[in-house]
């Protein structure tokens, strides 16, 4: 099959059972894209938002991976599980009699703003080279450094024993599996995840989602597929902005520093042609605008 080169981005919806890698490769093979890519893996559980990065796209994923996330999660009371989600097998259960919402909400509030979390070891996460999920199939545990992350938004949604509903914003690197856990501990009942979907990632707080069915239907069917996709531009959306004539557009390109008199005093900026088109990323400093991220001209 033909592929095309092909430079944007698509909101997937990822349905809960296939991994990231999966629903990027069926993404990939429907547009026929030379280069496909996607901004933070959701576990196989999970569903929600996924960027697929396409072409030029994907040199900008790491701005993506950065971004703040938000997710719905379910829980489910009563039984912890060595996975910390419904995928892994009970290793321990608390009784959840008398468990009220009054209490799930006071318990909350110890994890809203920054806290310390040790990352599960059913995690990407590497020790000497190798992940943590292949050292706990194993049966091999190894201490985790705990890291600081911040919830700027934890709400309880509903609590219908043994399973409670919660809405999460919070900063990247935050695991919602640990998050679950150590809830269950301080409530003395142990918990795991049940169900997970991600909201939205910045700078997508309001994503028009597109489903792999919604996808299918158009198989074959590329100008329908094309319609459903993003500049590379939306990417960049929160970045400060410059605009650079054709001359300092050709030195850019090649990776000279350039010293447009408009330029903010930013680190990242996004450097843009005089009609719109992104360049690439730029770093400001008073002295010039560094080049860090090139885009070749599409």
């Amino acid at each position: 099959m033909h592929r095309r080169p092909l430079h944007a981005v698509l909101l997937l919806d990822k349905p809960a059972g296939p991994t990231s890698n999966a629903a990027l490769q069926r993404v990939k093979w429907l547009y026929r894209a030379e280069k496909a890519g996607h901004t933070g893996a959701l576990d196989p559980l999970a569903s929600g938002l996924l960027p697929i990065c396409f072409g030029h796209a994907t040199r900008l994923s790491s701005y993506l991976l950065e971004g703040d996330k938000g997710y719905r999660a379910t829980a489910r009371l009563g039984i912890r599980t060595d996975t910390l989600d419904a995928d892994g097998g009970p290793v321990a259960e608390g009784c959840i009699d008398g468990i009220e919402a009054a209490q799930i909400e006071s318990a909350l509030a110890a994890f809203r703003g920054e806290i310390e979390q040790v990352p599960p070891m059913y995690s990407a996460l590497k020790r000497d080279g190798r992940p943590l999920h292949e050292l706990a199939r194993a049966g091999i545990e190894v201490e985790r450094a705990p890291r600081r992350v911040r919830i700027d938004r934890l709400e309880l949604v509903e609590w219908t024993p043994p399973f409670l509903v919660l809405d999460v914003d919070c900063s990247t690197g935050t695991y919602i599996r640990s998050l679950v856990d150590d809830l269950g501990q301080a409530l003395g009942c142990g918990a795991h995840v049940h169900a997970l979907r991600r909201t939205w990632a910045a700078p997508f707080r309001q994503p028009a989602m597109h489903t792999l069915a919604e996808l299918d239907a158009h198989v074959g069917d590329l100008a329908a597929l094309d319609a459903l996709l993003l500049p590379v531009e939306a990417m960049i959306d929160w970045m400060p902005q410059v605009r650079i004539d054709a001359i300092f557009a050709e030195r850019f390109g090649h990776g000279n520093v350039v010293r447009p008199n408009d330029a903010p005093m930013a680190d990242p900026v996004a450097v843009l042609s005089a009609d719109g088109r992104l360049l690439g990323i730029g770093r400001s400093d008073g002295h010039g605008l560094h080049p860090v991220r090139v885009l070749s001209t599409p």
